[in-house]
C-alpha cells in the first residue's frame, strides 16, 4: 500500500496523472477534462453545472496517530462513500491528500448544491473502522455553478477552492456555494492579513492593558495584555477580527511575540507586585519552542517570569495536549503563573484541571453575566470557587460590569476580578496612571 497522498498514474497529454492508483478515482487532471467536457456541450445553451470540493477536517492528525496505512483506509473509505452517495450522473475524483470532488452535472442552483453537501456531511460524520478502532471525522465544502462562478474549469476549481476555504474559515463540517459576496469577503480577508503582517514587521501592533484587581478592595495587582490595531487604511480593527485571522493564516507566533515585548518592556516598569497576564494561543502550544521563545521575550525586557501569568484556553490546550504540557511544565518551572480562562465553557473543563497544574482559574464571562439573574448560575460559580480554593487554585472572575456583581463575587468567595466595572483595556501611559492611583489610595486608607 502507498502512503497517505497515494500514487498517481497513467497521465493526460499535459502529462498530469488522471487515475490516483490508491483510491481508483480520476485526478484533477480528469476533474479539468470532465468540466471542459460538459461545458463544451452546452456552449450553445450554458445550463448550469456545479462542482463541489469536499475536504476532510481533521485528518492530518488521524493520520499521524495511527499512521499512513490507516490513513491510507480511511481515504479509500472516503472514495467508496462518495462513489455511493452522489446522485446519478455525477462523478468523483480525488485532487489532493484529503481532498476530493465532485461534478454534479444536474445540480443547477444554490438550494439543491447545498442539500448536496449536507448529504455528503452526513455520510462523511458516520464512523471509520481502521482494524479494530473507529474513528470520527467530519467534512468541510465548497460548491461553484458554471457559469457563474466561472467559464471554464480553472476558474470554476478556483472559485470552488474559495468557497471551500470559506468553510474552513468557518469551522468543522461547514458547507459554501461559491457568491461574488464571498469572493469579496475572501479578498477583504486576504487585503487585511497583509496589512496585519506589514504592520507586526513595522511594529505597529499596540499593547494595551486591562486591571486586574482585589475585589474587595478595587487595588490593582495585575493587568491582562490585550492587542490593538488601528491601521491608516482600515481604520479601528477589532482584534476579535484580527487575532482569528493571524491564527487562521499561521503568524499568530509573530504576532504574540511582537505583544509580549511590547508588554514586557512595559511591565518591567510597573510595582513588583503587579503582574503581567499574557494570553497563548492554541497555535503557540502545540510548538515545542513557545516555551524558550517566551523566556528569551521577557529575559531581554529584563521582566521577572515569576510576574508573568501565561493564560491559556481548554480549547488551546486540547489540540496536542502532550506538547502543550511540556509548554507549560517548562514555563512555570521558571516560575510563570499558569491560568486556565474562560472555564466552563469547554467541554471537559473538570478533567482538564486534573491532567495539568493550575494556578489560577478564571470564571467566564458568561458565567458572571447571568450571576444576579439566575439562581442556578449563582449555584455553579459557588461550587467553582469552592473547588478551586480546595484545590489551591486562585479564582479570577472576568467581565464584570455591576456593583450587584461585584457583591455577590464578594459573598461567594472570589477575590480578584476584572471588567469594564473596574476598568476597560487602556494604553500604557493610562495604565502607569491607575497603578499611581492606586498606590496613593492604599497610602491614603493605611
Amino acid at each position: 500500500m502507498v502512503g497517505a497522498t497515494g500514487t498517481p498514474h497513467k497521465a493526460d497529454a499535459s502529462g498530469l496523472p488522471i487515475k490516483d492508483r490508491l483510491t481508483g478515482l480520476g485526478t484533477l487532471a480528469s476533474l479539468r477534462d470532465s468540466i471542459d467536457s460538459i461545458a463544451a456541450e452546452r456552449a450553445a445553451d450554458p445550463a448550469p453545472f456545479t462542482i463541489g470540493l469536499v475536504n476532510l477536517d481533521g485528518f492530518k492528525p488521524i493520520n499521524d496517530l495511527f499512521g499512513p496505512e490507516s490513513g491510507d483506509d480511511i481515504l479509500c473509505q472516503v472514495a467508496e462513500r462518495l462513489l455511493a452517495c452522489v446522485p446519478d450522473g455525477a462523478s468523483v475524483m480525488r485532487t489532493g491528500g484529503d481532498e476530493f470532488a465532485i461534478v454534479l452535472p444536474f445540480v443547477f442552483e444554490r438550494k439543491s448544491a447545498e442539500k448536496v453537501g449536507m448529504m455528503l456531511k452526513e455520510v462523511l460524520s458516520a464512523p471509520f473502522d481502521i482494524g479494530d478502532r473507529h474513528v470520527r471525522l467530519s467534512a468541510s465544502s465548497g460548491f461553484a455553478i458554471y457559469p457563474f462562478a466561472g467559464a471554464e474549469a480553472g476558474e470554476l476549481t478556483k472559485s470552488a477552492a474559495t468557497a471551500l476555504y470559506r468553510s474552513k474559515r468557518r469551522g468543522r463540517a461547514q458547507i459554501t456555494v461559491y457568491s461574488h459576496e464571498i469572493a469579496q469577503e475572501m479578498r477583504r480577508a486576504t487585503h487585511m492579513e497583509q496589512a496585519l503582517r506589514n504592520a507586526i514587521i513595522a511594529n505597529e501592533i499596540d499593547v494595551h492593558f486591562q486591571p486586574i484587581v482585589e475585589i474587595a478592595t478595587g487595588d490593582i495587582v495585575g493587568f491582562e495584555a490585550l492587542a490593538r490595531w488601528c491601521d491608516a487604511d482600515l481604520g479601528y480593527v477589532s482584534p476579535a477580527v484580527f487575532v482569528p485571522l493571524a491564527e487562521e493564516r499561521g503568524f499568530i507566533d509573530a504576532l504574540s511575540e511582537a505583544l509580549l515585548r511590547k508588554a514586557a518592556e512595559q511591565a518591567v516598569s510597573w510595582p513588583r507586585h503587579i503582574f503581567l497576564s499574557f494570553n497563548l494561543s492554541s497555535a503557540q502550544l502545540v510548538d515545542p519552542a513557545t516555551a524558550l521563545n517566551v523566556l528569551s521575550i521577557v529575559n531581554r525586557a529584563g521582566l521577572d517570569p515569576r510576574r508573568l501569568d501565561i493564560e491559556i484556553t481548554e480549547t488551546a490546550v486540547m489540540a496536542d495536549p502532550d506538547i502543550a504540557g511540556r509548554v507549560l511544565t517548562m514555563l512555570r518551572n521558571v516560575g510563570c503563573r499558569i491560568s486556565l480562562d474562560d472555564f466552563g465553557t469547554g467541554q471537559s473543563s473538570l478533567g482538564r484541571l486534573c491532567d495539568f497544574t493550575f494556578d489560577k482559574v478564571k470564571i467566564d464571562r458568561s458565567f458572571v453575566s447571568r450571576l444576579t439573574a439566575e439562581r442556578s448560575t449563582e449555584h455553579i460559580v459557588r461550587a467553582i470557587i469552592d473547588m478551586c480554593h480546595g484545590m489551591n487554585f486562585q479564582v479570577v472572575a472576568e467581565g464584570i460590569e455591576t456593583a450587584a456583581e461585584v457583591d455577590m463575587l464578594r459573598r461567594l468567595g472570589c477575590t480578584i476580578g476584572q471588567g469594564w466595572y473596574f476598568g476597560k483595556a487602556v494604553d500604557a501611559v493610562t495604565a502607569r496612571r491607575l497603578i499611581n492611583d492606586s498606590a496613593t489610595r492604599q497610602l491614603a486608607v493605611g
